[in-house]
């Protein structure tokens, strides 16, 4: 019993420093692409919504190359679903697809539109895509690196 009576404070302290890196950061966590061929750069940003789950709001953020911007709220990340896959259309327009929603962003007016899933027929390009790497940080991986991944129908 008198070895457990002197460590009391360590415990405390011990217990602390676990509950603290088993919290999710509310710090903003923006990852970034280049869209030469549309002359755009995307950023998604991430921020925790809840301290201990996986549940973070997702922005989107599009910058064009005549100074135009527009930004949207994405459907959140209730759950590692976050990933979201950048494409290239044939008719040129950039489309940012997850699990649950999908936006086309115009390359010469960055209008963001939220679309059907429907509404995407047609021949596209895998530009990449916005996920989490090992470590679960939020990053853009260009196919090299991460190739393109289908989603899960619910």
């Amino acid at each position: 019993m008198n070895l457990v009576q002197g460590r009391g404070p360590v415990w405390v302290v011990m217990g602390l420093v676990l509950l603290l890196t088993a919290c999710n950061s509310d710090r903003p966590e923006p990852a970034e692409a280049d869209v030469p061929s549309a002359g755009l750069r995307l950023r998604v940003t991430r921020v925790a919504t809840h301290p201990f789950l996986s549940r973070y709001r997702l922005t989107l953020q599009v910058e064009g190359p005549h100074g135009c911007t527009d930004t949207a709220e994405l459907f959140p990340d209730t759950g590692y679903a976050g990933r979201r896959n950048v494409y290239e259309q044939e008719s040129g327009a950039i489309t940012l697809l997850g699990q649950y929603d999908a936006r086309v962003i115009d390359r010469t007016s960055c209008r963001i539109r939220l679309v059907e899933f429907q509404s995407l027929a047609g021949r596209s390009t895998f530009l990449g895509s916005f996920d989490v790497d090992a470590q679960k940080r939020w990053k853009f991986f260009p196919p090299s690196v991460k190739p393109e991944r289908s989603f899960e129908k619910p």
